[in-house]
Parts: C-alpha cells; structure tokens; sequence
C-alpha cells in the first residue's frame, strides 16, 4: 500500500514540477529499494509495509537531530528544508495519537498488565505495540510507561 502511494506522489509531483518534494520521494524510493535489496540477500521477498514505516520513522528521528544541530549553528535555511522534508515523509505515516490519547492508552495498559514495576516496562511496551501500532509514538510511550512504573 505505501508502495503505490508513493509510486503516485512521484508520478503527481513529478507532473507538477516540485522539485524539493519530488527529491525527498526519491529519497524515500531508493531508502526502500535498498531494504529490499539487503532482505533479498537473506532470502526474503522484500520489505513489507510495517518496515517501510519504521524506515519512515527512523529517517524523521534523522531529520530531528539535524534540525537540532542546524539550529545550534544558526543555519535557518537547512532547518526548514529539514522540516520541509518531514512533512513529506510524514505524509506516508498513519495519524499519530495526540499526548492525551498516549497518556490514556499508557494508563490503561499498564492496569491491563498489572504492571507493577520497571521489570513489567518490556511486556507493556509490547502491548501497547501490538495494541496500538504505528500510530503511536513509541518513544514517547516509553517515557510516559518508565515514569509511570517508578512511581509504583
């Protein structure tokens, strides 16, 4: 699915000559014909679309720490070509939960868990990955779970 929709973007921002944008869909295209190549050397197929999301994610947290050392340096003009370059990549992720919505879910799966204390981190996280998915922000999740179980 995020393949043809991808595949698209190009094809409709190609057509309509965006050049920053239509960079940043190659971009992501060569990121995933390079997942590919590498799970073909292990005898796989290729990748499937929960990978190609956590490529996604993982190709924001770059974007992330190059905004921060962007702005440390005063260079402006890459800082918003950083973040030009996230909403593109955003755009192939699902809605992301809100804080509130985290902090519910959080709560709730730690009561679900009868998580008691840090050594229950792991097997919350779990649950709320497989309850929740890549529309959570799981490193925010992680924070919310480990100060939730100190305290317990």
């Amino acid at each position: 699915m995020i393949r043809a929709r991808l595949k698209d973007a190009l094809k409709q921002t190609e057509a309509q000559g965006r050049d920053d944008e239509l960079a940043v869909l190659r971009l992501i295209r060569t990121a995933i014909r390079d997942r590919d190549a590498a799970a073909h050397l292990k005898g796989r197929n290729g990748i499937d679309d929960n990978e190609i999301l956590d490529m996604l994610r993982t190709m924001l947290r770059q974007r992330d720490e190059s905004i921060r050392a962007y702005e440390q340096s005063g260079r402006i003009e890459l800082v918003e070509q950083e973040l030009h370059e996230q909403d593109v990549i955003r755009g192939f992720l699902p809605p992301q939960m809100s804080e509130d919505e985290i902090d519910a879910a959080v709560r709730a799966t730690v009561a679900a868990c009868c998580a008691k204390g840090l050594k229950d981190m792991g097997r919350t996280l779990d649950a709320l990955r497989s309850a929740y998915g890549p529309e959570m922000d799981l490193s925010c999740a992680s924070a919310k779970v480990k100060r939730m179980l100190r305290g317990c």
